[in-house]
């Protein structure tokens, strides 16, 4: 036996040998520095609220600035969706359409886990553009104004982004721009947790925003609080009344103040700056409303139906709501009772 024989090193091998593990470490290197969990690992697919908090404050900010860009352009592209149940024309320009790829861009691009993001507009024709990513897309959080603010993360399935690329489109195409919004709202499960309403033109610029349970925006740390002294102020639609106004003096008589006004994000904002009362008894769409809906819950006011259920918002294709709306910031129970026997229009 012949122990003392000698090894030959190929270095052909050992060349190939050492490349495989440097490309071992570096990719290793790589993942860690970025945050990702080894392959080796499942991914927990998770979602930080507070950055989705900011996300959308920002993708409503950016759909704002593409609605005051076509109007501006003055070339808005007018076409029909064709008439509402009660004939009234339903219109869609390019501001609605612009607006809504650049906020469902921005959302992708920022959450790329986000797979259930429900848009007016997302069963359009037209395909969106190719958008540029930059600078603008970034997550700011000095948009909350308070760094104090926690976070929480929660599993992506459980989240669904709805979004309102241009509410009162009819009144943008009029000029009547004060009642204009674009609109994000996050539901967790279905319920509405986040909220954000932003007028994008200079005479009324304001975002207003807010997180159940959390933060809110500056302007609604200042609002009136109280309740009506004279009468109730009862906000119905400008274009699809119905017959709201019948069914108001019936139930709060001859003394409510009806107040005609367009756009949901504009009526809810009403009722909670103002403390008006308002109500919708003809068919609406849940994009118009989760925004509002989610502010509200988060300053103790309420949006429901006219017996008192709350709205679900769960991208299951039924998109429609159709059995009256009542949104209040106080006495929203004693409304409630007094529309349990009122007949939908």
């Amino acid at each position: 036996m012949n122990l003392g024989g000698s090894i030959k090193i190929n270095k052909c091998g050992l060349s190939v040998l050492a490349f495989v593990i440097f490309i071992f470490i570096i990719y290793h290197l790589s993942g860690s520095s970025k945050g990702d969990q080894s392959p080796l690992v499942a991914p927990t697919n998770e979602i930080s609220l507070r950055k989705l908090l900011i996300g959308a404050i920002r993708a409503a900010e950016l759909g704002g600035e593409e609605v005051l860009k076509v109007y501006n352009s003055k070339i808005l592209n007018t076409q029909s969706k064709g008439k509402t149940k009660e004939g009234v024309n339903d219109p869609v320009t390019d501001a609605d359409f612009f607006s809504h790829c650049t906020m469902t861009k921005a959302l992708h691009h920022l959450f790329p886990k986000i797979l259930k993001v429900v848009s007016e507009e997302g069963h359009a024709k037209e395909k969106c553009p190719e958008i540029e990513i930059n600078h603008q897309f970034d997550l700011n959080p000095t948009v909350l104004g308070d760094s104090t603010i926690p976070d929480i993360s929660i599993p992506a399935d459980q989240v669904s982004v709805w979004i309102d690329p241009l509410d009162a489109t009819k009144e943008f195409t009029e000029n009547l721009t004060e009642y204009v919004t674009t609109m994000v709202c996050v539901a967790v499960n279905g319920k509405p947790v986040i909220g954000v309403i932003h007028n994008p033109f200079p005479k009324n610029r304001e975002t207003t925003w807010a997180w159940e349970g959390h933060a809110y925006s500056h302007d609604l740390a200042s609002r009136k609080k109280g309740e009506e002294s004279k009468g109730p102020v009862l906000i119905v639609s400008r274009s699809h009344a119905g017959t709201i106004k019948d069914v108001a003096k019936n139930i709060f008589g001859e003394k409510v103040e009806i107040v005609k006004a367009a756009g949901a994000g504009y009526k809810v904002l009403k009722v909670i700056f103002d403390n008006a009362i308002y109500m919708h008894n003809t068919v609406i769409k849940k994009w118009d409303l989760c925004a509002g809906n989610a502010i509200l819950n988060a300053l103790g006011g309420k949006m429901t139906d006219f017996k008192g259920n709350e709205l679900l918002y769960l991208d299951d294709g039924n998109y429609v709501h159709s059995t009256g709306l009542l949104a209040t910031m106080s006495k929203h129970e004693t409304y409630v009772e007094k529309l349990k026997d009122v007949k939908l229009a």
